[in-house]
């Protein structure tokens, strides 16, 4: 870099007046970069007076400091990174804005559906989506592959085999994060076969295997242990010819099955099958591998209790030069003490409760030790659970305790960027003077990655593996993020952040509606959703930006359509609403960004103003929003923006008598209000049904119109009950209009049958009087007299014939 002097006579530079003034780098004369430290030695001609870095100017972005591929710009003094599609936030795009496991996702109060996972956090691996299955009570994490369909196998042989190789929706990285963080992992392998062998061979060598996720081959089959060649019906003495080991190695002409669960998780998941014995006449083989499912986060509850203010643990150092994150539980009755601790001969890192209400995060990377607190309105050591994340890196700071607003601090512009320790890392206690912990910690995480606290507790003095308590198992005792709170001889569950009541959380609080109610939670300090960071560094904004989310559930019951569900407004004109359109169908709108257009969202066009109970659960982080309705329908969507809600102002369940801003569709239906059931609203950690019922004149909560606690459930099944009384009814209804229908042709038939039986009669007398005056002429021949005698009966007879058809007809209506 040089500097041209300002005094330089025109003349004598021989360039144009003014002359430059700044900074240069990376100069080229003809194509070819010119050492710049040669320039006073005359290879620039007649420029002169040059001062080399008197500005001091660096480039910022080389190397780029900004993590996990995110974008660097940087301005005179400073940089900044731009994460957006990264799926990571912060000042240098080092925190996953995802979840690191569906336990995760569940203990914030998650359903079932489709998530992105990020298996290591801050890690260099980046998220995947899996499926998270929360129906039962083991949280199934499901990796689906790109084999979902049986497949049919013929001709192969051991020289041609045939093989499939299984892609799966994560890496290789990312299963092996996933496996080894589970609990227990297993893979379902059905195998069906006719005349097609596994293992019956001379030699012992197997005709078919599978590969594991390291490529390595194994040969036992679905439901045996590894490393023997056999399959489940050997472990569980039932194969079909006891002479073998697998259903398939009796080699008969019948279909066998040889179908079992993969469970050593070392070798999860299948990465490739391998079938060799299909070449022979008759020979078929039809296979199907499962998806990889996988429960439980073994960093979850992975706890250690310190009982002596001289005990630690120790790990290996901290790896934190240029950033690291520190995150952890613990709970406590002692009134201070020192979490963790790593030292260098300078630099020093430290993270303790300074006293019971407030933690401190102190570190010194050669600027002189810098200081971030969190103080709590409520003491810390209460026994109960609390979490804390401490962050560092070149930019910046911050520390979260709990729910309290998150503390930053930024780096000096031009101060030492390097973290340089060189001691062990200390939990529990401390290699300074410092006091040491007593309490319980757990789910300790450094940079993404989880420390097994429990295995090195088991062999520590003063430490023990665990932590003691009914609240510290991995069962939810409390429901629906009810909070477990210690007792001494039991515990209890705190519902007041979960929509739900009773005693572990999990009873439904449900009001009923008319045209005319409504109810609005007005969002305060220190109850606001996303606290405001104008005043933070721009850094900030950005992260709050990428981290923007959104958690809405509720369950509701109606007839009516169009009909106002929930809407979320705020102070800058953006809002959520939640409704039902004309013809009944569901439409969520994001209005994030009041210069654009709003995003409509319609998962299902069916009419949900049934009558029935609709559970319907949205969920957003940063532009990925998903929807899920009742049990069966999950959504995926991308917003326009990730912009976060800034300054919520209210959330209204039913009619909205302030609807400016809103889009004329959403007005219609905010006119219309609501009538039916509401149940188990909730928003992030806001359940304004509950405050409603329990917090009857607060300021928080304004009701208007009639307001009945009800039962939805109750209620749907009484609506269903009164469509069927409805439907018999008109069947009813039917039944009598059909019988009446009866009853009057039976009427007709009646009148219809006289008629003709009086026409009969008249018919017979005129023939009698027709007789009797023929009878009289004397004159008339008796064979004459005779046979007309005979053509009037066989004219009668006729007459009846003709209508015994009709009395026949007639007595179908009598029946």
């Amino acid at each position: 870099m040089f500097y041209l002097h300002p005094g330089c006579p025109a003349a004598d530079c021989q360039i144009p007046t003014p002359s430059f003034q700044g900074c240069m780098r990376l100069l080229f004369l003809n194509g070819q970069p010119t050492n710049l430290s040669h320039v006073q030695q005359g290879l620039l001609g007649n420029y002169h007076e040059l001062q080399f870095d008197t500005c001091n100017m660096r480039d910022r972005c080389l190397p780029n400091l900004c993590e996990h591929g995110g974008r660097c710009s940087q301005t005179w003094s400073s940089f900044a990174c731009d994460c957006s599609g990264t799926g990571y936030s912060g000042a240098t795009c080092h925190n996953s804005i995802y979840e690191s496991s569906c336990e995760a996702y569940k203990l914030i109060g998650s359903s079932s559906g489709f998530y992105s996972i990020d298996p290591d956090g801050s890690g260099p691996l980046g998220p995947t989506q899996v499926y998270c299955n929360m129906t039962e009570e083991k949280v199934w994490t499901v990796v689906t592959h790109n084999i979902s369909a049986q497949v049919i196998v013929q001709s192969s042989s051991p020289q041609k085999p045939h093989i499939t190789i299984f892609n799966y929706s994560a890496s290789a990285e990312q299963l092996r994060a996933i496996v080894s963080g589970s609990e227990q992992c297993q893979q379902e392998m059905v195998y069906n076969c006719k005349k097609s062998r596994l293992f019956n061979t001379k030699d012992g060598s197997p005709l078919s295997w599978w590969l594991d996720r390291e490529g390595e081959k194994r040969s036992y089959w679905g439901g045996f242990l590894p490393g023997v060649q056999q399959c489940s019906c050997s472990l569980e003495e039932n194969c079909i010819d006891m002479n073998f080991f697998c259903n398939c190695d009796a080699d008969t002409d019948a279909w066998a099955n040889d179908t079992g669960i993969l469970s050593y998780k070392d070798h999860l998941p299948v990465s490739q099958i391998v079938i060799g014995d299909t070449n022979r006449t008759g020979s078929k083989a039809i296979y199907h591998i499962g998806p990889l499912r996988c429960y439980g986060d073994k960093s979850i509850w992975n706890a250690a209790s310190f009982y002596q203010e001289s005990s630690y643990l120790y790990f290996p150092t901290l790896q934190a030069e240029l950033s690291s994150d520190i995150s952890f539980y613990f709970k406590t009755s002692a009134p201070s003490g020192v979490f963790l601790e790593n030292l260098g001969l300078k630099d020093f890192i430290r993270v303790e409760l300074s006293s019971p209400s407030v933690v401190t995060f102190s570190f010194d990377v050669g600027n002189g030790p810098a200081v971030l607190s969190v103080k709590s309105h409520l003491p810390l050591n209460d026994r109960q659970w609390h979490y804390v994340r401490a962050e560092r890196n070149v930019r910046e700071a911050s520390l979260q305790v709990d729910q309290l607003p998150l503390r930053f601090l930024e780096a000096p512009a031009d101060g030492h960027l390097r973290l340089r320790l060189s001691s062990q890392l200390f939990i529990g206690g401390t290699a300074s003077l410092q006091r040491g912990f007593l309490g319980c910690i757990r789910t300790l995480t450094v940079n993404g990655v989880s420390f097994d606290l429990e295995e090195r507790a088991r062999m520590t003095p003063g430490v023990s593996s665990g932590c003691p308590g009914y609240c510290s198992g991995s069962s939810s005792l409390c429901h629906n993020r009810g909070r477990c709170i210690e007792k001494s001889n039991g515990y209890i569950c705190d519902c007041s952040l979960s929509a739900y009541g009773g005693t572990t959380c999990n009873q439904e609080v449900s009001v009923s509606f008319d045209r005319e109610s409504s109810v609005t939670y007005t969002f305060q300090e220190p109850f606001s959703v996303m606290q405001n960071r104008s005043s933070q560094a721009t850094s900030v904004s950005t992260e709050s930006s990428s981290r923007a989310r959104e958690d809405v559930a509720f369950s509701f019951v109606t007839s009516q359509r169009p009909a106002m569900l929930l809407t979320v407004s705020t102070f800058s004109h953006q809002y959520i609403a939640v409704i039902l359109a004309k013809n009944g169908s569901l439409q969520i709108w994001y209005h994030l960004q009041t210069e654009r257009s709003p995003d409509v969202f319609s998962p299902v066009l069916t009419n949900m103003a049934d009558g029935r109970l609709h559970r319907i659960r949205v969920h957003r982080v940063g532009k990925n929003l998903y929807i899920q309705i009742d049990q069966d329908i999950h959504r995926k969507y991308t917003l326009s923006s990730d912009a976060e809600l800034i300054l919520i102002r209210s959330l209204t369940l039913g009619k909205v008598t302030r609807s400016e801003n809103l889009n004329e569709e959403v007005m219609h239906a905010a006119s219309k209000g609501f009538i039916g059931c509401l149940s188990s609203v909730q928003f992030n950690h806001v359940a304004p049904l509950k405050a409603a019922l329990t917090n009857r004149g607060s300021s928080l909560v304004t009701i208007r119109g009639p307001l009945v606690q009800s039962n939805c459930g109750a209620l749907a099944e009484s609506t269903s009950h009164t469509l069927q009384d409805q439907a018999v009814t008109a069947n009813k209804d039917n039944e009598q209009l059909s019988n009446g229908n009866q009853k009057d042709l039976a009427v007709i038939a009646g009148v219809v049958t006289a008629v003709v039986f009086i026409a009969v009669c008249a018919l017979a007398v005129m023939s009698r009087l027709l007789y009797q005056q023929r009878q009289a002429k004397r004159s008339t021949s008796s064979s004459i007299k005779e046979e007309h005698r005979q053509g009037v009966y066989t004219d009668y007879r006729t007459e009846l014939q003709l209508h015994n058809p009709i009395r026949d007809n007639m007595k179908e209506y009598y029946i």
